[in-house]
């Protein structure tokens, strides 16, 4: 779900406020229906929530299922850490004398 890159796209415009449809088209410079189509697999993933105003939907991120995300991730996270540490000391030890 969060391997394509318009919708992490979608959730860094998401991150500074709640957004319409027509204002992601915008600042996307993304055709609506395609916006739409990944609005909906975010909502159905449970990442955003979409709310009326009139004849408009304001979408925002939902922080609770970010945590949960986060939280998957962060034993990858350490492994590469780790990694990157071991790759550290590698190279400062070829860097002696």
């Amino acid at each position: 779900m969060l391997a394509e890159p318009t919708r992490r796209r979608i959730l860094d415009q998401l991150l500074d406020r709640p957004r319409t449809v027509g204002d992601l088209v915008a600042e996307l410079n993304v055709s609506q229906p395609s916006v739409s189509k990944h609005l909906r697999v975010l909502r159905d993933a449970g990442v955003v929530e979409a709310r009326r105003d009139a004849q408009r939907r304001i979408y925002e991120l939902r922080p609770q299922a970010l945590a949960e995300v986060l939280a998957w991730v962060e034993p990858y996270r350490r492994l590469w850490s780790g990694r990157l540490d071991a790759l550290e000391r590698h190279l400062d030890a070829k860097e002696r004398p």
